[in-house]
């Protein structure tokens, strides 16, 4: 097949060369190759692009073979209370109910004192991984001998990031020959400040290694075996156990007293328990957590932050003794309810996406162009907020009530129903109860 002078072989929905078309000629193939309408796969491709080119571009440009945008909405959860301060706080989601959620639990805690947050620390991780076949007290005595040069010789790559008080905080060499024949490692702790700093860090780790290597081959208590040392690999680690975040709520048990909770103690002691299943649970615990998550990564999104690796962190930090459980906990003492959550969060207000994402750069403006510390807070609090909302439902109501009024306006687009079919069809579910076989059927009894 040729397209526009560049040639490009496909067999069976294989391709060599995509790379090299143009974004009109990506297009085209897609659509010729997959689509039995592709004039219209085209025109739904090409409806989601931009119309500043300047901006297309801009989008274009963070990731390759790209075609169109994505979009995802943005929603604003408001009247967040933390440690004094009001937020409103800008979510990217796609599940119905969450912002919604979010704003419930935002509202219920700014009259009872707020959300009261810590950073407990902000120490971030990377490693070198390296292959030794030698005497390890021969390596140890050398590591101890060229330490301070490793550290040196990141200089260049650490001297910005150290005016700003961070860097290189730790340096030590690691045996993990018990668990893997001649694998050591040099584990590495950094203070980033207001950067996620992972692109800091890899070059930081890819000097320590370079460095590391050349070192050996010049030591002399080294035979030709240890002087060539393999180094695996050098990458900074998603798992952060010391940059941790505490955000917790607390009143007496009887102001959780509102509308849908009459008897406040036995609520509670219903919500404590719900937890406590959570912490013991595993199956019960992934749930749980995947509900806090659709708090953090909500804004996580927004902020131009990346969510894979804050997952794979939160995640791993729940597994952190063996068993996988809840990240949030609660207690009552002393007729005090306290709900309280505890998580890892390595992010940035400067740096990647922050400062060329438009809508990145409104939504850290939105939050008072916060400091990675006070990101990190907020985050916490969302995610925390996020759990409240669906133990009380859990607790109360059930979760669908309120999920499926927030997802009925989904099933409405899903059969494209008019205006005059809406009303009637919101009027009737205002008293009955949703689900989305009756939203179907009452559709199609309604078009009968």
């Amino acid at each position: 097949m040729l397209l526009n002078n560049s040639l490009i072989f496909t067999m069976n929905n294989a391709v060599a060369g995509f790379s090299k078309l143009t974004k009109e000629e990506k297009i085209n193939w897609i659509a010729n190759e997959y689509f039995a309408s592709p004039t219209e796969a085209i025109a739904t491709i090409k409806q989601y692009w931009n119309n500043d080119t300047k901006l297309q571009q801009l989008h274009d440009e963070f990731v390759e073979n790209t075609i169109s945008n994505f979009y995802l909405p943005m929603g604003i959860a408001p009247n967040f209370l933390i440690n004094g301060k009001y937020y409103s706080v800008p979510m990217v989601i796609e599940e119905s109910s969450v912002v919604a959620a979010a704003a419930k639990s935002a509202k219920f805690w700014s009259t009872r004192g707020g959300f009261k947050t810590t950073v407990l620390n902000t120490e971030k991780i990377g490693q070198v991984h390296f292959l030794f076949n030698g005497d390890s007290n021969k390596l140890q005595k050398f590591f101890n001998t060229i330490k301070e040069d490793l550290i040196a010789s990141t200089e260049s790559i650490t001297a910005n990031m150290q005016k700003r008080g961070g860097g290189i905080t730790s340096l030590e060499l690691r045996n993990k020959t018990t668990e893997l024949e001649n694998y050591f490692q040099l584990h590495v702790t950094f203070e980033t400040k207001d950067s996620m700093g992972a692109n800091f860090i890899n070059s930081c780790l890819e000097q320590l290694a370079k460095t590391l290597k050349e070192a050996a081959q010049s030591h002399s208590d080294f035979n030709e075996t240890e002087k060539n040392l393999t180094v695996v690999m050098s990458i900074l680690s998603n798992y952060v156990p010391n940059c941790i975040v505490r955000a917790e709520v607390s009143c007496s048990v009887e102001e959780l007293a509102e509308k849908k909770i009459e008897n406040p103690q036995l609520f509670a002691e219903k919500l404590m328990q719900a937890v406590r299943i959570a912490e013991i649970e595993p199956f019960r615990a992934v749930t749980h957590n995947k509900g806090i998550m659709n708090g953090v990564d909500a804004v996580v999104l927004a902020t131009g932050n990346d969510f894979r690796a804050v997952e794979a962190g939160v995640h791993a930090y729940a597994s952190r003794n063996g068993r996988y459980t809840s990240l949030s906990h609660a207690k009552i003492e002393n007729g005090i309810f306290t709900f309280w959550i505890e998580i890892p969060l390595a992010l940035g207000t400067v740096g990647g996406l922050t400062s060329l994402h438009p809508l990145v750069k409104i939504a850290l403006e939105i939050l008072g162009k916060p400091s990675a510390h006070e990101l990190m807070m907020i985050v916490a609090v969302t995610g925390l907020a996020q759990n409240f909302a669906a133990l009380r439902s859990l607790t109360t109501t059930g979760i669908q009530e309120g999920h499926m009024k927030m997802h009925i306006n989904n099933i409405l687009n899903q059969f494209q129903t008019t205006s005059e079919e809406r009303k009637v069809i919101k009027s009737y579910f205002e008293k009955n109860s949703i689900s989305h076989s009756a939203v179907v059927s009452f559709i199609e009894n309604l078009r009968k």
